[in-house]
């Protein structure tokens, strides 16, 4: 039985975590139904990676115009409330913790996935030209990936009403029985695309400056704590990130220092760390992860092509309090009892990430030996 520090209980807000282990936000695209409500195929598929530390669910649109993908579960409607409810009732029963993941997908998104055909929405009328969405056909009820449409800007007015949205979609997750949200600041989505200075060419106060450029991070995180509380909100970041059409930040030290001290002061419960490539964040001497970790002094979670002996190692140099995996948890619903014994991680088939029904969702059986 092994007894480093990834196993060992962390102390998150009000929660104590009996692992250091998270088990990262996926999109899984199994909501196929007409209110995009979590299906009772979810609640088993979340009940069986319960012994996570803590999970973080796949991302909720928090309004229609939020959606970027079809088929995922929203949390801006009754049914979807419901159906959330017996995720989380069914996590709690197997006695884990889970969060939700707040989402806006801004301009990555498609016209298709609302009734009256809306376009995107962003800080600017820029299209994401290789950027890729899972529009719906009407007609067939059939999705597939296809280019991002053109968006429109957001009125400042609007803006604000955007971050009205996540408050209430907070107390909805809230009201669905989860521990906690998580505001989806990253990977190339409505708060990131704000915070790009090549990307958001506004004139009012969410654009320009750098304190402009991170107002909308800053706005969603102060009303959510305002609205469930500080101990029971997370952000997610993806510092140097290039997925969804985005380009690196060509300041991250300052854009990141300025944001990681922001949000320290409005006390969230953890800053959740993603790096695409994999690289930089297993390195405890780099400079943007050494200036986050000094400005952001609650949890610090690291996500970004972790195993065992890299968590392990990332804890030990002090870089990170929790470790978020991704898609090994996708193939393993056991990781954690895997982890630990040391055995084998089963593979994953990455044509079944956001299609396949029951296939590839819930036929990944337990370690047998």
């Amino acid at each position: 039985m092994r007894t480093d520090t990834l196993f060992s209980s962390y102390a998150l807000g009000a929660l104590t975590l009996p692992n250091r282990i998270a088990m990262a936000p996926m999109t899984r695209c199994r909501a196929v139904n007409p209110a995009c409500a979590p299906t009772p195929m979810m609640v088993e598929y979340y009940g069986l990676r319960a012994d996570a530390g803590l999970i973080i669910s796949e991302g909720a649109p928090v309004s229609l115009q939020a959606r970027g993908y079809a088929f995922t579960p929203g949390l801006y409607n009754a049914e979807q409330i419901a159906g959330w409810r017996a995720v989380t009732d069914g996590v709690h029963r197997q006695g884990g913790r889970i969060f939700a993941q707040l989402w806006h997908c801004g301009r990555i998104s498609h016209g298709s996935l609302r009734k009256d055909g809306a376009p995107p929405v962003g800080p600017s009328a820029i299209i994401a030209a290789n950027g890729m969405t899972m529009a719906l056909d009407r007609a067939t009820g059939q999705a597939a990936f296809v280019p991002c449409e053109a968006p429109r800007a957001l009125s400042t007015a609007e803006v604000k009403g955007v971050v009205d949205e996540f408050a209430q979609a907070a107390k909805n997750a809230i009201d669905a029985g989860f521990d906690g949200v998580e505001i989806h600041g990253a990977n190339g989505y409505l708060l990131d695309q704000f915070l790009s200075s090549y990307l958001n060419d506004r004139r009012d106060e969410y654009g320009g400056t750098l304190e402009n450029r991170c107002r909308l991070h800053l706005d969603v995180a102060r009303a959510v704590t305002a609205a469930i509380g500080a101990g029971r909100t997370g952000i997610r970041l993806s510092p140097l990130g290039q997925a969804s059409d985005m380009q690196p930040d060509p300041e991250p030290m300052a854009t990141y220092g300025y944001l990681a001290e922001e949000l320290q002061k409005l006390r969230l419960v953890y800053l959740h760390l993603y790096d695409q490539s994999t690289s930089w964040i297993h390195d405890p001497t780099n400079a943007l992860l050494r200036l986050i970790r000094a400005k952001f002094t609650n949890a610090l979670m690291l996500c970004g092509g972790f195993d065992g002996a890299k968590a392990e190692a990332a804890l030990a140099a002090g870089s990170g309090d929790l470790i978020a995996i991704g898609k090994p948890f996708i193939s393993n619903p056991d990781l954690v009892s895997r982890l630990r014994r040391g055995v084998d991680i089963a593979a994953w088939d990455n044509k079944t990430f956001y299609a396949g029904g029951h296939s590839g969702y819930l036929d990944y059986p337990a370690f047998s030996g």
